[in-house]
């Protein structure tokens, strides 16, 4: 049987492969500081993408997932519509492979389109390097990665 060829705009969201196990630090709900200058400011998740989970557990994502957001204080234009975006930190402690924990002081996210190009031109603040390995534009727009 042949193999099927990944389309492009999968390829261009995310670098697939072994993805590192991470503790999912942000539930449903929480809000998450807008790391980028799209003009949004304060981001609510609402929906993991690619969760599975269980019958009554809230959906959570970790550091590196791409997830479904409102944005809850911005610019007017962008205000109460849902977007795509990465968490890049988390307050949640998680475990690395090298035995380092590593912890954030917020939680935050950048907005991305559906192809997986970042809608701003900056990231303030550091990114976790589970974050930058995943998604390579975030990695270049970042000034820091932890």
């Amino acid at each position: 049987m042949a193999a099927r060829a990944r389309p492009r705009a999968l390829f261009a969201r995310a670098v697939g492969g072994q993805r590192p196990k991470v503790s999912r630090g942000v539930q449903t709900r929480t809000v998450l500081k807008c790391a980028d200058n799209s003009g949004a400011r304060e981001l609510r998740l609402v929906q993991a993408m690619g969760y599975k989970g269980r019958l009554r557990r809230l959906p959570s994502a970790g550091v590196g997932d791409l997830i479904m957001t409102s944005v809850r204080k911005g610019t007017p234009d962008m205000r109460r519509k849902l977007f795509r975006a990465v968490v890049v930190r988390q307050r949640m402690p998680f475990r690395r492979a090298d035995g380092i924990w590593v912890e954030f002081e917020d939680n935050a996210a950048v907005i991305v389109t559906e192809e997986g190009e970042m809608k701003g031109t900056e990231i303030r603040g550091p990114v976790a390097k589970e974050a930058a390995e995943r998604w390579p534009r975030i990695a270049s727009a970042s000034s820091t990665i932890l």
